[in-house]
């Protein structure tokens, strides 16, 4: 394997080829034993705070590049590729966490519900898990997106209407699975908004016993994403990331 090394924020980057697609490695500098790793499905760079504080505490960081952000099914199962070969090649941990912001939420829910195995915690912030909200633009929603979609997917929103493979329709079957969740969102985010898409997650999440936990940011529109203290984050994939 070839790779090329540059620096990410004071750390160690590697960057590479898995099966024809580019792939990012980030390296601690002082590595967890248990190769333990955070996968950032989509927007890599983008609101990095909790990866650099997680590369403080010896996790590594990880993305490889996807066809389109709407999640073909030949990205998810390029994302499970990658979760095999980092175990595989590098000696990581078999399972990830993943860090899904806006459609990366939705990526990280279907790779979740899909491959299982690959996925041990979920970090979801302001996540797209309603096609019809975000990109379709019905209800609350204010983003103009459907085009975007529609070019990158060929789904329209007739179809959209009739489909039960929403990412909000895959979380029943994660749950099933005992993946821990943490979920961030703004309440009033008009681009993902939180009513139609969070909400049903977090209900979903509480009429369970599987870990979970939610941070309402108030007045907060679609970005910034994360938290401003990342602690509680930390602290979640501490205990629950296994």
């Amino acid at each position: 394997m070839e790779y090329v090394k540059s620096e990410w924020n004071g750390y160690a980057r590697l960057d590479f080829q898995v099966k024809g697609r580019s792939a990012i490695l980030i390296c601690p500098k002082e590595p967890r034993a248990d190769g333990k790793w955070l996968l950032k499905t989509e927007y890599f760079g983008a609101f990095p705070q909790f990866e650099l504080e997680m590369l403080r505490l010896g996790y590594h960081v990880a993305h490889i590049k996807n066809t389109t952000r709407w999640c073909l099914p030949e990205d998810t199962d390029a994302q499970a590729d990658f979760c095999e070969f980092l175990a595989r090649e590098c000696g990581l941990y078999p399972k990830c966490m993943t860090v899904g912001m806006s459609c990366g939420g939705m990526q990280s829910v279907y790779l979740a519900a899909r491959y299982p195995q690959y996925v041990a915690a979920m970090y979801l912030d302001a996540p797209v898990l309603n096609l019809l909200s975000c990109p379709c633009g019905l209800g609350a929603a204010t983003n103009r997106l459907y085009e975007e979609f529609f070019r990158a997917t060929g789904r329209t929103v007739s179809e959209l209407l009739n489909c039960r493979e929403h990412p909000i329709d895959m979380v029943d079957g994660i749950i099933e699975k005992g993946i821990p969740t943490v979920l961030v969102c703004g309440d009033c985010d008009g681009v993902v908004p939180y009513e139609e898409n969070g909400k049903h997650l977090a209900e979903k999440y509480r009429r369970s016993q599987v870990p979970f936990a939610e941070y309402l940011k108030a007045g907060c529109d679609h970005h910034p994403h994360g938290l401003e203290d990342c602690k509680p984050l930390i602290d979640f994939a501490e205990r629950f990331y296994r």
